[in-house]
């Protein structure tokens, strides 16, 4: 597509409209937030991160995601396969499924993880806590990032023939050995993409982990619920702080999805 370069007063003033609305929406709270983390200098800064609960925090968020993050790969990648190189009946009803964590409100998710994990839930466990415990944050991290994986991956499947995979099988190609030197490679860039979508998404999930996790301090806590306990603490610093460390990371995100884009597009 043939990019124009704007002639006439409308088109500056819309870009005007766009570049003001990005910056209330996007620049302007960032801004706030790197205000108030500093606004006491350097050492309440530090001091938050040398928190015990608040580096445990960090680390609760971080591994769990990058779990949920592997799982949402693995079979995000496969529920596209299906859906995309198989016909069954229910085909169009299990599509649908997949795109239910974008019109789910994630306090509702952790709410049906209540119910059937919960004590005197409908799945109830004896054997570990599911519930307020680690199981049940990554439960609700794996559904609200449930889609990404495979809506990238989806398209290009669909617009890869089947022809050259069909053709390695005749020649005595396993179907690993088809997948990983014919279809991998296409796919990599979208599935990259997924991954990078998927951690972005549960990195900064709050409103079901809230729900099932307790935030118990020591123990259940995520990054979100200590920026949401330290506000309520009145410990305006601490709260920043973690939130723009979050902000950042979701900055080196934004980087590298521009990143995985222009990429793909000069695959094209």
């Amino acid at each position: 597509m043939r990019e124009l370069s704007p002639r006439s007063l409308p088109a500056f003033i819309l870009i005007g409209f766009v570049v003001l609305y990005a910056g209330m929406l996007m620049v302007i709270p960032f801004l706030t937030i790197l205000y108030g983390t500093f606004a006491k200098g350097l050492e309440p800064i530090i001091a938050t991160f040398q928190d015990a609960s608040v580096q445990h925090a960090l680390l609760v968020s971080l591994l769990l995601s990058v779990i949920a993050v592997a799982v949402n790969a693995l079979f995000g990648l496969i529920t596209a396969w299906v859906l995309v190189r198989h016909r069954f009946t229910g085909r169009k009803f299990l599509d649908a499924l997949v795109d239910i964590p974008f019109v789910f409100a994630t306090p509702i998710a952790g709410y049906a993880v209540l119910v059937m994990f919960g004590r005197g839930g409908w799945f109830s466990p004896t054997l570990f806590p599911i519930v307020f415990a680690y199981p049940a944050i990554l439960l609700v991290k794996i559904f609200v990032a449930l889609p990404f994986v495979t809506r990238e991956i989806q398209p290009v499947l669909e617009a890869l023939p089947p022809d050259y995979e069909e053709a390695a099988y005749t020649l005595g190609a396993s179907r690993w050995t088809t997948f990983r030197r014919i279809v991998l490679p296409e796919i990599r860039t979208a599935l990259l993409y997924g991954i990078v979508l998927t951690f972005a998404r549960v990195i900064g999930e709050f409103g079901a982990v809230s729900v099932v996790a307790g935030a118990i301090e020591g123990y259940t806590e995520t990054a979100t619920t200590f920026i949401f306990r330290a506000l309520k603490d009145r410990d305006n610093t601490g709260g920043y702080s973690v939130s723009v460390l979050l902000c950042i990371l979701s900055v080196v995100i934004l980087i590298v999805m521009n990143h995985l884009r222009h990429r793909a597009l000069d695959q094209r």
